[in-house]
């Protein structure tokens, strides 16, 4: 994707946010912390000791974010929790693209609107064959999101952080896909690698907002 699809998706995902201000359904993230927590030592048999460390790490860390008070200040609703560009439709030009849907709620739930913002970042905004950061791209989705919603003080605290929620929480899934499936005809697993190298740039060079 460009920056312009960029900006078209956190543009409408802000307005989405906005508009579940309202929505008094309270169903949970099925794909959280606390599912991570369970499936964690499912997946830790089949990785070697440098994926072990940083799956406990991590784990240990979003635990530690969780119970913060910062962490209880984030703004939070509906949420998509699966924004990927595949769940996004386009009409128009590359250089004019016109969104036209999301599509594909199966993990909708409620949980932080910030952990949904990085879940999509964390795949519209990086540099896939490296997992690293793609700068332009990052800037034009946050910038277009927060004309609509900006952040609070909390959540440019935090966004570090639920970067890196939402790489695990993608590593995790992928590797109990891949190593535990479940008879799905129409379930093909993605490799976990992606997302493993997603999780190491995010620890390594955390994102600054200016």
């Amino acid at each position: 994707p460009g920056r312009a699809h960029c900006a078209a998706v956190g543009d409408m995902l802000a307005r989405a946010h906005l508009a579940t201000r309202d929505y008094d359904r309270r169903q949970p993230n099925l794909r959280g912390l606390a599912w991570w927590n369970e499936t964690a030592p499912a997946v830790l048999p089949h990785l070697d000791e440098s994926q072990a460390a940083l799956l406990r790490a991590e784990l240990a860390y979003q635990n530690h974010v969780a119970a913060g008070s910062a962490y209880a200040a984030l703004p939070r609703g509906a949420v998509h929790a699966d924004l990927f560009r595949d769940n996004v439709m386009f009409a128009g030009t590359p250089e004019q693209p016109e969104l036209t849907g999301f599509f594909d709620f199966y993990f909708a739930g409620v949980d932080s609107w910030l952990f949904d913002l990085a879940v999509t970042l964390n795949d519209w905004a990086v540099d896939l064959p490296s997992g690293a950061t793609d700068a332009p791209r990052t800037r034009a989705l946050l910038d277009a999101y927060q004309a609509v919603r900006p952040l609070t003080d909390a959540e440019r605290r935090l966004l570090p952080a639920m970067l890196r929620a939402g790489a695990l929480r993608f590593w995790i899934s992928r590797l109990w896909d891949f190593y535990l499936p479940r008879s799905a005809a129409l379930l093909t697993p993605h490799d976990p690698r992606h997302f493993e190298r997603v999780l190491r740039q995010r620890v390594a060079a955390p994102l600054a907002l200016p």
